[in-house]
């Protein structure tokens, strides 16, 4: 029996990438498949699919810039120029299904797939569609979505609520588990992250408060700075705490690479609100106070963020009203408030889907 092709793609940020690698680890579990991921090889999709063993087929893509001049010709030869790659990509290993989750990548490889015919499926994880999916859905075998407020705004008459494809291990793996392969104990843990790439006024917010809530509060501290981040907050952590690499109360860490352990072992959260990270966040069961990036496309987090919120599933604050008064407060009224703090860990598993990358699976194979 020949070997059923598949083309994966997304990229730019993780809340783009690993939903993709998660349905191409699904799909792979029938051994007469074969894919292959497009992607920038500038980006961090490039490194991560490959790790994964993956055949990494490179495609340059950036955003499209606001204004017409010399960068908007510029970007759109670009674009044909990665448009005829992908065409010829799917000459070669003529895949039967393309699948997509977003980013500046996916536009090239899905426009290609419409000119020779290649059925394909589009992937959204925040409750406003990207530019892209807004576009091509109209073109799509089908659409899966991860929030039911994205389906008013896209147009395609087959759109699945999916929730965000997320690791098995968020449904299987116990706290006490995790907290153990993290070298934790039983104690309320706080994990504050600024998504894959870190969030700086995230971190020069939380920075002056970690030895309150460390002393104070005896609480156990995951800390994830970001790479490009770290030696920076180790510098102002210094500063106004520099007892703390003696303190057994605190991980600090410029990236994880299994945030699934450090999801699970943790109580109470702070964080950026990509779909992917909220996606996770309620199926490890965490409180999560959530500070949208101000400056994502089309405001997405924001919207993402607010969903949440209205659903008792998490706190909300804002990037440009975030300080170290107003973080402490927040995560004081959870510690202290066992009742508020279990009720919103009980909505946000309410609002998990562990089966996403099952039934996006499901939505692939019956092409």
């Amino acid at each position: 029996m020949s070997k059923r092709v598949y083309f994966i793609t997304g990229g730019g940020t993780g809340g783009h990438i690993y939903p993709a690698v998660a349905v191409a680890d699904e799909l792979l579990k029938d051994e007469n498949s074969l894919i292959f991921y497009l992607g920038n090889p500038k980006n961090m999709e490039a490194q991560i699919v490959r790790n994964k063993g993956y055949v990494f087929l490179s495609v340059e893509s950036s955003g499209m810039p606001r204004k017409f001049g010399l960068e908007l010709i510029s970007w759109a030869f670009k674009l044909l120029l990665a448009w005829l790659w992908c065409c010829s990509y799917i000459k070669k290993y003529n895949p039967n299904v393309i699948f997509g989750t977003g980013g500046y990548v996916s536009a090239p490889v899905m426009l290609a797939a419409m000119a020779m015919k290649v059925p394909f499926i589009m992937h959204d994880c925040d409750a406003k569609p990207g530019l892209v999916t807004r576009k091509l859905a109209p073109y799509a075998e089908s659409v899966s979505v991860a929030f039911e407020a994205a389906k008013s705004m896209l147009k395609n008459d087959k759109i699945f609520v999916n929730g965000n494809p997320i690791r098995n291990e968020f449904e299987t793996l116990t706290k006490e588990e995790a907290k153990n392969r993290m070298g934790l104990d039983e104690r309320l843990t706080l994990c504050v992250m600024g998504g894959s790439q870190g969030a700086v006024s995230i971190n020069q917010a939380f920075i002056p408060i970690i030895k309150t809530l460390s002393k104070d509060y005896n609480i156990q501290i995951i800390f994830q700075t970001g790479k490009k981040n770290y030696n920076d907050a180790c510098k102002q952590l210094q500063n106004v705490y520099p007892e703390y690499e003696n303190d057994e109360n605190l991980i600090i860490r410029p990236y994880f690479d299994n945030m699934v352990d450090v999801l699970k072992s943790s109580d109470i959260a702070v964080s950026r609100a990509g779909s992917l990270s909220i996606s996770e966040l309620c199926a490890s069961e965490v409180a999560t106070i959530f500070i949208p990036y101000p400056y994502a496309a089309a405001d997405h987090q924001r919207k993402n963020a607010k969903f949440i919120e209205e659903n008792g599933a998490g706190l909300y604050l804002e990037d440009g009203d975030t300080n170290s008064e107003k973080l402490l407060k927040m995560i004081k009224s959870l510690i202290e408030n066992p009742q508020k703090l279990n009720e919103i860990k009980s909505n946000a598993k309410k609002l998990a889907k562990y089966d996403g990358v099952q039934k996006i699976a499901r939505q692939i194979f019956s092409i």
